[in-house]
């Protein structure tokens, strides 16, 4: 914000600050991640807006017992929103805005890794682990860290204009066109444990990626009917063997255009398609653009051999 200042002051001649910062808390204290104390000033009796900062946890530590250290924190939240303070969060801050009940009949995002857990933390919420951004009715809710730059983008756009927007965006290197987090997503780390039933499933669907997929076949390989076969899948993981087995397909896809020269015929057929249409629009559906586009934004270098399976989350 302070080279968003600065950038109107240079195009506009008004050198009066535009924005505003300061880091305020519930407490007097704050330490940050890795341990960094961070400076607090009282509350302003006035707020234009509150950004809340995600907070640190792995996928394995307990989400419960990490929110209950933050009670004060959720008061503080409601109570602005009360006030009808415009309320944003960054990555897991959306659960903050959650346990402050902000998040209820609203769309929402955060982290892509952790937004199934926000899903079932919050039902009556709407949310979209491929959003970069979700505003609604002054709940403003972002993906991971980085996410916070894309925000700060938006806030200087509605606030000073397009053009202030566009140069600060040039100035720090910050990328001002990113509207998804679906490149982003990797079902290998996000995977979600299944149950007996549904794991051995999945691990008899990976070993055979490249092969046409046959509902009847599945079936049959583990003893059931197409229906059942269907039914105990969907109840287990939320999705279907097909659904499944074309996110492990995209997922290889995205490797193979990541970190090899291989054309793209070559890594369809790789992965278990032959049809171009179907392919480009599946890719599109998984990650907000096309395998071309794909290669271009996330190429990790020339040349590089990969050799790709699915990890075993199960």
């Amino acid at each position: 914000m302070t080279v968003a200042n600065q950038v109107a002051g240079h195009l506009n001649g008004d050198t009066a600050p535009k924005f505003e910062v300061a880091i305020v808390a519930a407490r007097r204290r704050v330490t940050a991640s890795g341990g960094v104390s961070v400076g607090v000033v009282a509350m302003p009796t006035s707020l234009d807006l509150l950004v809340v900062p995600g907070f640190e946890l792995l996928p394995t530590q307990d989400l419960d017992a990490r929110l209950r250290t933050l009670g004060r924190e959720v008061d503080v939240i409601g109570q602005l929103a009360g006030r009808g303070v415009p309320i944003a969060s960054i990555c897991l801050g959306a659960f903050l805005l959650g346990e402050a009940g902000l998040l209820d009949g609203r769309r929402a995002t955060t982290a892509w890794l952790f937004a199934r857990a926000l899903a079932a933390r919050y039902p009556q919420a709407t949310v979209d682990e491929k959003d970069l951004i979700v505003d609604d009715a002054g709940i403003t809710t972002t993906g991971a860290f980085s996410a916070a730059f894309d925000l700060a983008m938006r806030t200087i756009s509605r606030s000073l204009g397009d053009e202030i927007a566009r140069v600060t965006a040039r100035l720090t290197l910050v990328p001002d066109g990113r509207t998804s987090q679906a490149p982003y997503v990797d079902d290998a780390i996000s995977a979600v444990p299944g149950r007996q039933f549904s794991g051995e499933v999945k691990l008899w669907l990976e070993a055979r990626t490249p092969q046409p997929y046959s509902l009847s076949e599945l079936a049959a390989a583990f003893h059931v009917s197409t229906r059942t076969m269907l039914r105990r899948f969907r109840a287990e993981t939320g999705e279907s063997p097909l659904g499944h087995l074309q996110r492990v397909r995209i997922g290889a896809a995205k490797a193979l255009l990541e970190t090899s020269d291989l054309c793209l015929a070559d890594v369809m057929s790789k992965v278990g398609y032959l049809d171009k249409g179907t392919f480009r629009r599946l890719f599109t559906s998984h990650t907000g653009m096309s395998p071309a586009e794909y290669r271009r934004q996330f190429r990790r270098g020339p040349g590089l051999a990969v050799s790709w399976r699915p990890e075993r989350g199960d």
